[in-house]
């Protein structure tokens, strides 16, 4: 089932789930070819390192800024990142918004970073909800879904949180509104992980085993 749910796409299943901001067993069907569950109504999967894939690298404009804003950025190099899908639209999001900024603050110092992914929002509203909870990460604005269609994670439910490891490989998936003492303890958890353990062994060079 791990291995299943790290190829879903999520952007055909967002107008189902979307609007009913949900909290973590919704089935979502993708054409013909895919369906996902959250594995025994799971909302919290955490990934073995051996289970692990590297998602493809999430971009779009700056919430705030409107300046490009991507993964694969210097800030987020060889860092745990701790990706955030949100809308101010979402009571949920409202509800955790202060234990994400607190566990932000609290883990910057191990190689830690935030970014959120702001989901079918009015800019301007999301900008207020970003200034009046003195949020100090950024979020990629992405009002329709195409930013978050490259996280083949499980995530159909918003607010849905995804820690990535140092590799940039989805370690722990939350699948509803976090407090901050499981953040934090999971957010540590990964950050302190051998970088052998996240790292593929060298290939063998030509005739050696």
């Amino acid at each position: 089932m791990r291995k299943v749910s790290l190829l879903l796409t999520v952007l055909a299943a967002l107008v189902g789930v979307i609007s009913g901001c949900g909290t973590g067993d919704d089935a979502v069907a993708q054409g013909d070819t895919f369906q996902f569950v959250s594995p025994g109504g799971q909302t919290v999967i955490t990934y073995p390192v051996a289970d692990r894939k590297k998602v493809a690298d999430l971009s779009g404009p700056d919430l705030v800024t409107d300046a490009p804003l991507s993964l694969s950025d210097d800030r987020f190099r060889d860092k745990v990142v701790v990706v955030n899908v949100w809308g101010s639209w979402c009571g949920p999001c409202r509800g955790e918004a202060d234990d994400l900024e607190q566990v932000y603050e609290q883990t910057k110092d191990l190689g830690v970073e935030f970014v959120g992914i702001n989901l079918r929002d009015d800019r301007d509203s999301a900008k207020d909800f970003v200034a009046d909870r003195n949020v100090g990460f950024p979020s990629i604005y992405d009002f329709d879904g195409m930013t978050l269609s490259a996280l083949t994670t499980p995530t159909a439910v918003v607010p849905t949180t995804v820690i990535l490891d140092r590799r940039h490989q989805p370690a722990t998936v939350f699948l509803k509104a976090v407090t901050a003492e499981e953040l934090d303890a999971a957010v540590r958890r990964v950050a302190a992980e051998s970088p052998a353990a996240t790292t593929p062994a060298p290939a063998s060079a030509p005739g050696q085993p």
